[in-house]
């Protein structure tokens, strides 16, 4: 739980410091474009990942500024950790309790979950939007499954040149098996992670499926599957149209079904699409309670986007009983008089020296 953060230089924000006076809820209010959405992408960038918007270190430093910026925060153990990027540098750098430090660490003490309004269409999206979201959730229990999932891309761009280049065979063999052993890997922590979060959903209910899930799934084991799927990348060496036809994990798909409604969720409304979407990310912070003993940080950007009355009463109160610190923006204070154990922060618009102190 983070008690005071501070960043500087960041986004908008020339200074910004917050007190949350040790309360599970962090409210961030205020209009459009006065930085509330940087403030949750500053607290995303403790846990050591790129940031929720995933944008480049120079976009974010404040224009105004030096070309660099720094986030601090203390926790509710008194631990200090600050994460921090220099203008010359090519990567952030890391601090705890003020010992560099590598920003992996970093997870061992803030364990960070958000969303934000472009996941809000992923269930009627591409399926590329719901592996992304599914496989971030899946990489906070698995530390190698991001890797693993940009390396299969790196892997399938390789063999996609070789096929188009004159190929040696000898090359395409050593790329088919790293290929092979990486994608059992890959969907194997997507089926754990499916049925780890459905133990904590109550009306909602997430299946994968793909080329090699859905043999895992059917009791095939890792061995055997690793063995089929690289007998199917031999029989498909070809190019059609410059491009390389393959299944596997990157053809993967998450299904998300409303129990409540008996409809898979793409086939409800917008508001219940959000509702089932909390529901999901609610359920990942107990999972990450129960799995790893922490307390998690949730970050709900825009959080009462498309709920109603109900929806919005049902989110506070499961807010009130999550075991996690949330921290939550929205337009309007009012909207959030019922979230239960909230620190209120006003972020106003147009000003860069713009200092932030949450009021209890």
């Amino acid at each position: 739980m983070i008690t005071s953060l501070t960043i500087s230089d960041f986004r908008n924000h020339k200074t910004c410091r917050i007190l949350t006076h040790g309360r599970k809820n962090v409210i961030i209010t205020g209009p459009n474009g006065a930085g509330k959405t940087a403030i949750l992408e500053a607290v995303s960038m403790l846990g050591g990942e790129k940031g929720m918007r995933g944008a480049t270190m120079t976009d974010i430093a404040n224009f105004n500024g030096p070309g660099g910026f720094s986030i601090f925060a203390t926790l509710s153990d008194d631990t200090d950790i600050s994460v921090f990027f220099n203008n010359g540098d090519t990567n952030r750098r890391t601090k705890i309790d003020g010992e560099s430090s590598t920003l992996s660490k970093l997870a061992e003490h803030l364990r960070i979950v958000w969303l934000t309004p472009k996941e809000d269409r992923i269930f009627v999206d591409g399926a590329s939007e719901r592996r992304s979201f599914f496989d971030r959730l899946t990489a906070n229990f698995d530390s190698n499954h991001g890797g693993r999932v940009a390396r299969l891309s790196k892997l399938l761009s390789e063999r996609a040149f070789a096929l188009k280049n004159s190929p040696d065979n000898n090359w395409i063999n050593a790329l088919d098996q790293q290929i092979a052993g990486i994608s059992v890997a890959i969907a194997s922590a997507r089926i754990q992670y499916a049925g780890e979060i459905n133990y904590f959903l109550e009306n909602a209910a997430i299946s994968v499926s793909g080329y090699i899930e859905d043999m895992l799934i059917h009791g095939e084991n890792a061995a055997t599957s690793e063995r089929k799927y690289l007998d199917y990348l031999a029989q498909n060496r070809q190019l059609i149209g410059d491009k390389m036809i393959l299944d596997g994990p990157n053809k993967s798909d998450f299904g998300v079904f409303n129990k409540s409604l008996n409809l898979p969720v793409n086939l409800t409304s917008t508001g219940q699409q959000k509702s089932v979407l909390l529901d999901i990310i609610l359920a990942h912070a107990k999972l990450i309670r129960t799995k790893t003993g922490y307390k998690p940080l949730i970050l709900l950007d825009e959080a009462a986007a498309h709920l109603d009355k109900n929806a919005r009463y049902k989110l506070f109160s499961e807010l009130g009983k999550a075991e996690a610190q949330v921290w939550a923006t929205g337009l309007e204070q009012e909207v959030f008089k019922d979230v239960p154990d909230a620190v209120f922060v006003s972020c106003f618009d147009g000003t860069i020296n713009n200092i932030l102190v949450a009021e209890q």
